[in-house]
């Protein structure tokens, strides 16, 4: 039956609705149209660069499996954590436009410098203490490697050719090819001699990008928020906008830059990067007065601190420097030895992110206990349960950019059909293609089950998503049954896992932040949105040890065995894919009490 009162209260709505009459675009105001553009092209420098870094690691600075995935899960997490920081210091001080401006120029600078790597480090190896120099034939200094590479260690006037077992022993082949010594597992300890000035470089340009992304990241979304008046029901739908901004990005960047890095060098794609992270500071620098009135420096007595702020944050760039030293040369931890001996093993940027985290959910959720309601309490311990499992969703995720990226360069047959080939690092565009491609299908779908009664509630999307997330492992477990004989899995197996994660992310990634907002106590919402973000900072530092599970001996920045490659992969995928299902399982039986808990929010 029809609501008799619907159109009264229609035009009740609509006379609330604030007028706009600033100039618009699609219907919001032009200046979204400024910010879209601006977040694109920030994500194309930010996706452009993370699409080659572990190849870049793995492949010009020969560092192995375990140190490439340290550093790569470290760099995310602090990506994550530094706009803690800077939306504080943008709230206070600066402003949100000036703060973007900075670490656009942060960010620039740091992408440069990473173009120069200097020449190639020269391999070695050690085998029962001594080390032996190791000569590359046919090797290539790109993301992707030939096929025809050869390695040998030097004694001397002789060279042997290095073959890896399936056993994980190594044998050293002579001129003939016959077996002249065997190397025990574990005992061939493959390195490379890097330049330090070179490897400072690097390490310097990753800290800067993590300090520039802290001014950048968060304040572009605040001046977004302030295009639109409290009650404006667009805000929604202009954040959607928005965001669509990062995909563009990413889905471009993730195909070029890996292509000027393969066809021209690794310069010309940190480069591209780096073009594009100027291409979005221009367009805030020079606005020509559109954003006139939005992000600007909040009013305070007192003299203007903004220089000082400036070089503060370069005085932080070498801090970041000092923890990705320390994540490098920090001794391995064991699991096995205890939670306490394990926790105080990790690095320091490990203790500090893994101490806050824990001690910042029992802590926030006592202080609810006694300065809340019991509905209030239930509502946050509905937040700090999802924020938990949030943690998991995210950490196998993000073995995108690290193991699922060197399983695309090592174990996949990156060609179409026999007509063309990508590259290991143009793998990662399937995930930005599929959001573009299935984000509006999703939202038709949520809108039609909504209109049912049959929407989801956020835990059961959760669950959704966890269990999502450890199908797509699995299903590249699955086809990895029908690798070749060259160990090598067919592109459309790892394409499949990407569409089935980009479905789970869209379960998962859009109402994450909305639910913290809505079940947070309203005196500590900021709080809770920074344990939000700080949830993701963990889960991006153990995706990096999930991805050190999976290392694999290499020498010279290749595998030595690749059917050994393809078993390890194999072996952590599966395990990691059925915890995920499990995990996600055990969610889907607890969201109904969790939704009660929530008491209504959706």
């Amino acid at each position: 039956m029809a609501n008799p009162t619907a159109g009264v209260d229609a035009g009740a709505d609509a006379a609330r609705q604030p007028v706009d009459d600033r100039p618009q675009w699609f219907g919001h105001p032009r200046q979204l149209a400024r910010l879209f553009t601006t977040e694109m092209w920030e994500r194309f420098g930010f996706y452009g660069m993370r699409a080659l870094l572990t190849l870049y690691l793995t492949k010009h600075f020969l560092f192995d499996d375990q140190t490439t995935n340290g550093i790569y899960g470290g760099f995310t997490a602090l990506v994550y954590l530094t706009p803690l920081a800077g939306g504080l210091i943008a709230d206070r001080y600066l402003g949100a436009k000036r703060s973007v401006k900075f670490g656009a120029l942060l960010m620039a600078a740091g992408y440069f410098i990473l173009c120069f790597g200097g020449e190639t480090a020269r391999p070695h190896a050690t085998i029962g203490g001594q080390r032996y120099e190791v000569q590359v034939e046919n090797a290539v200094d790109r993301p992707t490697s030939t096929g025809a590479e050869k390695r040998f260690v030097v004694d001397g006037a002789r060279r042997f050719e290095i073959r890896g077992n399936e056993d994980g022993t190594v044998s050293l082949l002579d001129g003939e090819g016959h077996v002249a010594r065997t190397v025990e597992k574990g005992g061939f300890k493959a390195d490379g001699e890097r330049a330090p000035f070179y490897t400072m470089l690097l390490l310097i340009g990753l800290s800067m990008v993590t300090v520039g992304n802290g001014f950048f990241k968060p304040n572009i979304s605040t001046i977004v928020g302030e295009l639109y008046e409290k009650g404006d029901r667009r805000r929604d739908a202009g954040f959607t906008i928005f965001y669509m901004g990062i995909n563009l990005g990413s889905l471009f960047s993730q195909l070029l830059c890996p292509l000027l890095a393969d066809t021209v060098g690794w310069w010309a794609g940190f480069g591209l990067a780096a073009l594009g992270m100027v291409f979005s500071w221009s367009l805030i620098r020079f606005d020509g007065g559109k954003l006139a009135g939005y992000g600007e420096t909040p009013e305070r007595s007192g003299p203007d601190r903004s220089l000082l702020i400036y070089a503060g944050a370069i005085l932080t760039v070498p801090l970041a420097w000092f923890l990705f030293i320390n994540l490098m040369h920090n001794a391995e931890a064991t699991a096995g030895e205890g939670i306490i001996a394990y926790l105080l093993s990790l690095p320091i940027m490990g203790k500090v992110l893994f101490a806050t985290f824990l001690l910042s959910i029992p802590g926030i959720l006592l202080w609810s206990w006694f300065e809340g309601s019991r509905a209030e309490f239930q509502m946050m311990l509905a937040a700090m349960v999802l924020v938990v499992f949030n943690v998991v969703f995210w950490t196998l995720f993000e073995q995108a950019g690290s193991s699922l990226t060197l399983f695309a360069d090592r174990n996949t047959d990156l060609s179409f059909f026999g007509l063309f080939s990508i590259s290991a690092g143009q793998t990662q565009f399937f995930n930005a293609f599929f959001i573009v491609a299935l984000a509006p299908v999703f939202g038709i779908m949520w809108n039609a089950l909504a209109k049912r009664g049959l929407e989801p509630s956020i835990p059961v999307k959760f669950a959704i998503a966890l269990v999502g997330v450890g199908v797509g492992f699995l299903f590249l477990v699955w086809g990895a049954q029908y690798a070749g004989a060259d160990f090598k899995v067919a592109i459309w197996w790892l394409a499949g896992l990407y569409l089935i994660h980009s479905a789970a992310e869209l379960c998962i990634s859009p109402v994450g932040l909305s639910m913290i907002t809505k079940l947070s106590l309203a005196r500590v919402v900021g709080l809770m949105m920074g344990v939000w973000f700080l949830s993701i900072s963990v889960a991006q530092y153990v995706a990096g040890m999930v991805a050190q599970v999976a290392s694999v001996e290499t020498v010279g920045g290749q595998v030595t065995n690749l059917k050994l490659s393809l078993d390890t992969y194999v072996g952590v995928f599966w395990t990691i894919g059925v915890a995920a299902a499990v995990v996600g399982a055990v969610l889907l039986v607890l969201a109904p009490l969790i939704k009660r808990w929530m008491h209504g929010v959706q």
